[in-house]
C-alpha cells in the first residue's frame, strides 16, 4: 500500500484552486494522509479574537494542496474516497459576520438595516464521548451536539488556466459546505488540467444544512483520503457516492439555478447509468429525490440532488471506485 503523508507549514496553505504549483505528486491507488486547517488558519483561537482582527482578507479557507495526479488529463475523472475525518484539536469556532450570511444584508442584497455584530462562538470537541458542546453567549445555555465531522471545501484546478478563490463553489468543486462530505463518501471530480491538482480544507466539527450564519464549527482535521483516477471518463459537476446514494451537486447564483444544475446532472447521471429515456430518468428522480441544502451563503450557493442506489438497481458507478476505494480505506485503517 503507497501512503504519502504531508502536514503543511502555514506558507504552504492555499488560497485558490488553480494558479499553484503541487506540492507532491501522487500515484493513482495511494492514501494520503494530511492535515487541513480551518476556515480562519487557526488565528482565531477565543471569543476574543475577532476575525476581522486577527485575519487578513483574501487569506481565509485556506485549502492543503493542490496534489498533481499522475496520468491525469483533462477528460478524466479524479476519485476521492474520504477515508477519515478527525478533529486535530479539542476545540473550535464558529462566528457572525457584518454583510455575510444567509439573514442579513449583503453587498449584493444591500439593506438600510444595521449589519451584523460580528461575534465568536468557541466550541469543545470531545471526540470519546462523539460530541461538540455549544455556548450561548449571552446566557449560560449550553447543549452537546452530534460530532459529525466533513469537508467543507475540496476541488481540482479551474480549466484554462483560470484561478478561483477556495471559498467560490462552480463547476470544479471549491466551498460547496455540504454536510453529505464526510468519511466514508467518494467525491468525483472532472478534471480540467494536467495533474488535475485536488485540494481539500474547510473542515467542520458539524455543519447544519445551508450553513445558515455562514459559518460551520470551523475545526482543523487529520484526514486521510484513498485516491483514484478515472481515464476517459469526464464529469460536468462534482459528484458524491456513499454505500447507499448518489448524489449531484450544483453551484451557482441565485438559489435555483444551483437546485436545477444538481437536479439535471442527477436525471441525465441517472438515465445513462439505466438506459432510461430522460424523461423516464426525471419522473424517477422527481418522485425519489432529495436535495440536501449546501452553502447559501457563499459568493455562489450549493445544492445537492441525492437518489438511493438500491432505486437503480445498483448500477456500476465509476468502475465500481468506490467499492474499491472503501476496501483500500479498510485495510489503511485495519493497517493503523
Amino acid at each position: 500500500m503507497n501512503v504519502f503523508s504531508y502536514r503543511p507549514a502555514p506558507e504552504d496553505l492555499s488560497y485558490t484552486f488553480g494558479g499553484r504549483p503541487a506540492v507532491a505528486r501522487i500515484a493513482p491507488g495511494s492514501i494520503v494522509e494530511t492535515y487541513t486547517e480551518d476556515c480562519f488558519g487557526g488565528l482565531v483561537t477565543s471569543v476574543g479574537d475577532l476575525p476581522s482582527r486577527v485575519c487578513e482578507f483574501p487569506y481565509l479557507n485556506p485549502v492543503t494542496g493542490p496534489f498533481h495526479v499522475e496520468g491525469a488529463e483533462p477528460g478524466d475523472t479524479l476519485a476521492l474516497h474520504f477515508v477519515s475525518i478527525e478533529p486535530a484539536r479539542d476545540w473550535a469556532v464558529s462566528a457572525t459576520f457584518p454583510h455575510f450570511g444567509a439573514l442579513t444584508g449583503t453587498h449584493t442584497t444591500a439593506m438600510l438595516t444595521p449589519p451584523l455584530e460580528e461575534l465568536v462562538w468557541r466550541y469543545d470537541i470531545d471526540t470519546a464521548a462523539g460530541v461538540v458542546r455549544y455556548h450561548a453567549r449571552r446566557s449560560d445555555f449550553t447543549v452537546e451536539l452530534p460530532l459529525d465531522p466533513m469537508h467543507g471545501t475540496v476541488g481540482v484546478a479551474p480549466a484554462a488556466s483560470e484561478a478561483r478563490m477556495t471559498i467560490t463553489p462552480d463547476a470544479h468543486g471549491g466551498n460547496m459546505d455540504t454536510p453529505e462530505l464526510r468519511a466514508g463518501v467518494t467525491v468525483y471530480l472532472g478534471v480540467n488540467v494536467e495533474g488535475g491538482l485536488f485540494a481539500i480544507g474547510d473542515g467542520h466539527a458539524r455543519q447544519g444544512h445551508g450553513e445558515v450564519c455562514g459559518t460551520a464549527v470551523e475545526a482543523a482535521m487529520n484526514t486521510v483520503v484513498a485516491v483514484e483516477l478515472i481515464k476517459g471518463v469526464s464529469t460536468p459537476w462534482p459528484r458524491l457516492e456513499d454505500d447507499g446514494h448518489l448524489m449531484s451537486t450544483g453551484s451557482a447564483r441565485p438559489l435555483e439555478d444551483a437546485y436545477r444544475i444538481s437536479q439535471h446532472d442527477l436525471v441525465t447521471w441517472t438515465s445513462e447509468l439505466t438506459g432510461l429515456d430522460p424523461l423516464d430518468a426525471y419522473q424517477l428522480v422527481s418522485q425519489i429525490g432529495e436535495a440536501p441544502v449546501g452553502n447559501v451563503c457563499d459568493t455562489n450557493y450549493t445544492m445537492v440532488a441525492k437518489l438511493p442506489k438500491s432505486t437503480l438497481g445498483r448500477p456500476d458507478v465509476y468502475e465500481s471506485a468506490h467499492d474499491r476505494l472503501r476496501a483500500l480505506g479498510r485495510r489503511y485503517l485495519a493497517e493503523r
